[in-house]
């Protein structure tokens, strides 16, 4: 069923559901909070379930939750057969909001490196139609929303997002903005390799705000395809998994900038700088995991991040950042990054409420002096200016 028509006569209501969410695979999110008028409604527990923190159990909690926020969230390297180097981009967001139905979102997106592209669609659904297929274990996600226009085989093709314990398979097929078709279809597998949970234990408490769960797969094997250009092209590559839920509405109201790097002494770490709305980080962590998937939690004291570059964006004129110098002294670790390409932007005001800045990287890095290769992914909000808001 095509809910186009039903999508666009609740959007208002459907963006209320979302609050204007997200995104961010980064921890605290909700880019802005709900209007003050709209009927907020924190679930209260049932009298099973205790209180926060619980602990992370899985392959349990690769489920959805019952909770006001939630995401399931991919982001990786591709490599064709000829060289060609892709990064990709897939996310399903879960909202709960008191007695509305439950509002869906995703996002999907692939740069092009070789070219120079970047390529990304958007979809958005309410109901309980798209909600969980599965409860007890695992994911099993699927998201049609508003289809892309003139292309009949994708009219029945909706986005899935299938997996537990690491071994998942994703598909969705889409058309940019430019009116390009494009698509993938991609299993990943992490290989054994244990789950990194944030903040030591998985649970981040953001005081008055709530509280998130939150836990990654660093490193995951990548095999399938990705569609550009009517071509479809054999892949391999590597998959960063991020899944996120709590009872939070709003935190970080200034947005927040998230990194992701794979190095290839098979160290992984992500960053998350959370900034408020006077432009101060009252929320900066980060985690570094090592070849075995043993984590070490990083406080703001335990790195630094510079920005060195700048680029603007053409069509919203968002300044964002586009360089940055990366240590983490007492691993003996710094890196450069750079845009793989310097237009990674995402306007998902139609769906989430926002415009954010995500892409695949340029990586020179070094470890007690010595050259490391490596591959990475960054996120970044709250950069769009207040006339384009």
């Amino acid at each position: 069923m095509n809910l186009t028509v039903l999508r666009r006569a609740l959007r208002p209501f459907s963006l209320v559901l979302l609050g204007t969410v997200l995104v961010g695979c980064s921890g605290p999110i909700l880019a802005n909070p709900l209007p003050s008028e709209a009927p907020i409604v924190r679930p209260t527990p049932a009298p099973s379930r205790a209180p926060d923190p619980q602990q992370v159990v899985l392959p349990r909690d690769d489920a959805p939750h019952d909770r006001l926020t939630e995401w399931w969230y991919d982001t990786g390297h591709l490599v064709a057969d000829d060289g060609r180097r892709f990064g990709f981009e897939m996310v399903i967001f879960r909202g709960e909001r008191g007695d509305f139905p439950v509002a869906w979102a995703s996002h999907l997106a692939i740069t092009d490196e070789h070219g120079q592209r970047f390529l990304y669609d958007q979809r958005s659904e309410v109901g309980a139609r798209v909600d969980r297929s599965v409860s007890s274990s695992g994911f099993d996600l699927s998201i049609q929303g508003d289809l892309s226009p003139g292309i009949p085989d994708l009219a029945a093709s909706p986005w899935t997002m299938v997996g537990a314990s690491g071994i998942d398979h994703l598909t969705g097929q889409g058309t940019s903005v430019e009116g390009l078709p494009f698509g993938l279809d991609l299993s990943l597998d992490a290989n054994g390799l244990p789950p990194a949970l944030h903040d030591t234990d998985g649970y981040i408490d953001f005081g008055a705000a709530g509280g998130s769960y939150y836990y990654s797969r660093t490193r995951m094997g990548a095999t399938g395809s990705v569609t550009l250009d009517g071509e479809t092209i054999p892949v391999t590559g590597d998959a960063w998994f991020d899944h996120q839920w709590g009872d939070f509405i709003a935190v970080g109201a200034g947005g927040w900038d998230w990194f992701a790097v794979n190095l290839a002494d098979d160290t992984d770490l992500t960053l998350s700088m959370v900034r408020d709305a006077a432009g101060g980080y009252p929320l900066v962590y980060g985690t570094l995991v090592d070849a075995d998937g043993a984590t070490r939690h990083l406080t703001r004291d335990d790195f630094e991040v510079t920005v060195t570059k700048t680029w603007e964006s053409p069509r919203t004129r968002a300044m964002y950042p586009a360089g940055w110098h990366i240590s983490v002294p007492d691993e003996s670790l710094v890196i450069d990054l750079a845009p793989s390409v310097a237009d990674q932007e995402l306007d998902t005001r139609d769906t989430t409420g926002v415009v954010y800045w995500e892409g695949s990287q340029i990586v020179s890095a070094t470890r007690d002096g010595l050259p490391v290769a490596g591959e990475a992914y960054v996120e970044l909000t709250g950069y769009l200016p207040p006339s384009g808001r």
